[in-house]
This record gives C-alpha cells, sequence and structure tokens, in this order.
C-alpha cells in the first residue's frame, strides 16, 4: 500500500514504487515478446553449433516463468490483502492459483504446439499488456475494456482458424482415403 507515495516527479508525474514496478514489468513484456517474435520469424536452424541443451533453455524458461509469476503475483496479492481478512484465505488462494497454473500447462503447451499460430497470438497480448502496463506506470489509464475487447475479438478469430485448420485436415484425410 505504502509503494504509491511518489518518490521524484517528472514532469509533472509523481513516480511511485508502484509505477516503477509497473513500468520495469510492462518494459520486460514488451522486450521479452519482442525477442520471442523475433526467434519465431526468423526460425534460425536449430541445428546450429553453440545452441544451448535443451536442459539449460528448459531451465531458464522455467526461471522467467517463475519470475513473471512472482511480479504478476503481487498485483493479485495486494489485492487480496484488500478482500480477505485472513491470512489463511490468502495463502490457499495463491497456492490454488499456483496448482491450477501448473496443472493446466501441459494441456496449453499441447495445445499450442499443434496450433503455433496461438504462440504468435500470445506473444502480441503481450505486447499490449506491456504497453498498458507502461501507460498505467505514467498515470495513463487505458480502459481495460478496449484491452479485454481487443483480445477477446483476437481469441475468437484464432478461434476460427483453429477450427478451420481442424476441418480442412479432415477434409484432406477423407480424401486420401477415398483416393487410396
Amino acid at each position: 500500500m505504502a509503494l504509491t507515495e511518489p518518490l521524484v516527479t517528472l514532469v509533472g508525474i509523481g513516480i511511485s514504487w508502484r509505477d516503477i514496478i509497473l513500468i520495469g514489468g510492462g518494459f520486460f513484456l514488451i522486450a521479452k515478446a519482442t525477442h520471442e517474435i523475433h526467434a519465431e520469424v526468423e526460425a534460425a536452424d536449430e541445428t546450429t553449433e553453440g545452441a544451448a541443451p535443451a536442459y539449460s533453455s528448459f531451465f531458464w524458461v522455467v526461471a522467467q516463468l517463475i519470475a513473471i509469476d512472482l511480479v504478476f503475483s503481487l498485483d493479485s496479492i495486494i489485492t487480496a490483502i484488500g478482500m480477505a481478512e485472513d491470512i489463511e484465505i490468502m495463502i490457499v488462494a495463491v497456492v490454488i492459483a499456483i496448482v491450477v497454473m501448473y496443472v493446466a500447462s501441459g494441456p496449453v503447451s499441447r495445445f499450442i504446439a499443434h496450433n503455433p499460430t496461438t504462440k504468435m497470438l500470445a506473444l502480441a497480448f503481450l505486447l499490449l499488456i506491456g504497453v498498458a502496463l507502461i501507460a498505467d506506470g505514467f498515470d495513463v489509464h487505458i480502459p481495460r475494456g478496449y484491452i479485454y475487447g481487443a483480445m477477446a475479438f483476437a481469441a475468437l478469430v484464432e478461434l476460427f482458424n483453429v477450427l478451420a485448420r481442424r476441418n480442412r485436415k479432415k477434409r484432406a484425410t477423407m480424401r486420401s482415403r477415398v483416393k487410396g
């Protein structure tokens, strides 16, 4: 709660620790998403020498996910403190959220592996969220309805694309069976 007291004032805007966390988190999301989009677009040969071993890459992915979880959990924890009076309820809620996230990670990973365009959409969402965090850090509020509306529309379009690809694949399989 004390993170909202201004530390410095720049161009008439008071910057607090909360603002610094939002701006830093926004820049991190933009940098990370941009890096991942670049890697996807470039599609570098994975057999190049000097590539990190799979276990090393996996370790860094897990470490980054844990760091992102911790940063974004701060907002949820602050909200929970304001809503719940019992520390036990807050602890249980955070533990349940972590368990659900880890249980869902396998099916989500498989879905993304089968539908790679969803990864690009998720990276675009990270860019959008990063911009919104930076704007909030500078006291420029973007109504969440606009952000969620844009994300819902894009997700709906992607859902239609996934369904269309699946139907085209089924038709192609049916045609090959008929011809074969």
